[in-house]
Order: C-alpha cells, then sequence, then structure tokens
C-alpha cells in the first residue's frame, strides 16, 4: 500500500481497536506524523503493510492518547 493509505489505515485500526471517533484517530496520527514516527515509511514503503499497521497504530494510540 502506498504511504498515504497506509497512514488512512493506521487511523482506521484506532478508530476500531480502542473505540474512537474519526476526529481524535487523525489528530494522534498528526502528532505522530509530525513528530516523524513515520518518516521510515515514508522512505521505505515495502514497510506500510497491514501487519505494522496493526503494530503502528497500538504504538501511536500508546503514545499519543
Amino acid at each position: 500500500m502506498t504511504y498515504e493509505e497506509f497512514l488512512d489505515e493506521v487511523t482506521t485500526l484506532i478508530t476500531e481497536k480502542y473505540d474512537l471517533d474519526d476526529e481524535d484517530a487523525i489528530e494522534m496520527v498528526m502528532r505522530a506524523q509530525a513528530d516523524d514516527f513515520f518518516s521510515g515509511h515514508d522512505d521505505d514503503p515495502s514497510i506500510c503493510t497491514l501487519d505494522r499497521a496493526h503494530q503502528d497504530a497500538k504504538t501511536v494510540f500508546m503514545t499519543y492518547q
């Protein structure tokens, strides 16, 4: 998946797993992105996988809640 699709997937997973509304999940992902959490993903699209999205959704939620 593309970097943008990956970010969308992480956002969706946060809303589904942690029962948050879209706005809160988007804010978390945007803060993580501003902190360069996803910078490696943009440089290496091969890590933009569904498995990694699940891992990153958990990390983003735990870090930016």
